[in-house]
């Protein structure tokens, strides 16, 4: 057997690097959040009280993309940081999966609203809309960036092996089970939440973020979007009517895309778009 050296896009950061991902994303955000749960007043002696502003609530929402940079720098150097942010500049993405993020995801929080005789849009403070637009700023910087790990690097990745639907799935329940550790924190609005449907709601909204991810070619902008919407300030409390209705419409979008969610042909499997990685192949 000779070894042929040969290009292939997108392949010079291994499969294998999803185990450094995880761990380093778990590592990272049960690590922090870890020490307030089990040592609360010394944490709180010493780091002060966590809060939804506190630094270390903002490292530990930021993991999944501490771990993406890493990963790159480990197996791609800096040279793979620059076109791995490339994918923010993929803005080509269909009308109907535009229209689904900026407008149909907003009537599903107003519906679930009314639904539950709530109002049509969040309450202003008295301060009127200003403070808002400024949750809605602070809020870009906070799950968006996430999506740096889980569209940036781990869909890619699994895609290389499964069909996108099964990616979609794997990535919700670890998206799921990675947030556990928030909602025994007093301190947080996840604490008056219940685990269970918060659960159910991630795993539905990965796989409804899959197909818009893959039509987009692998695009970061369009799940930042997405992500962007559902902590979007100006929408009323849904819960738990917004998930009900995604988890139908999510039936929906996959019966409809299963020509692509059920095969990996067309996936986006390019973490370094344009990069190249010598595998070997066997030649007679």
């Amino acid at each position: 057997m000779q070894i042929d050296q040969h290009s292939t896009a997108g392949f010079s950061i291994s499969s294998s690097a999803l185990i450094s991902f995880l761990c380093i994303t778990f590592f990272i955000t049960w690590g922090l959040i870890g020490v307030y749960i089990l040592a609360p007043e010394m944490a709180a002696a010493t780091f002060g009280e966590i809060s939804g502003s506190h630094p270390f609530f903002f490292l530990a929402t930021w993991s999944p993309a501490v771990a993406a940079f890493v990963v790159l720098f480990l197996y791609s150097g800096l040279s793979g940081i620059r076109p791995f942010l490339s994918r923010l500049l993929l803005w080509r993405c269909p009308v109907g999966w535009a229209a689904f993020i900026l407008l149909f995801l907003p009537l599903v929080f107003v519906a679930g609203s009314l639904i539950k005789g709530g109002p049509v849009l969040a309450p202003l403070p008295p301060e009127g809309a200003g403070p808002v637009m400024a949750i809605l700023f602070m809020m870009l910087m906070l799950g968006p960036i996430e999506e740096f790990g889980w569209r940036g690097v781990m869909q890619p990745l699994l895609q290389r092996h499964m069909a996108p639907i099964w990616a979609g799935l794997i990535i919700g329940a670890t998206w799921g089970f990675w947030h556990l550790p928030a909602f025994f924190l007093s301190s947080t609005v996840y604490a008056d939440w219940n685990f269970l449907p918060f659960f159910i709601g991630n795993v539905t909204l990965a796989v409804l973020v899959t197909p818009i991810f893959n039509s987009a070619r692998g695009s970061i902008l369009w799940p930042m979007l997405f992500h962007w919407q559902l902590i979007n300030p100006f929408w009323p409390d849904a819960q738990p009517w917004d998930t009900i209705i995604l988890v139908g419409v999510a039936g929906i979008v996959v019966w409809w895309n299963r020509g692509t969610m059920f095969t990996r042909e067309g996936a986006a499997t390019e973490v370094i778009p344009g990069a190249t990685a010598a595998i070997p192949k066997a030649v007679e």
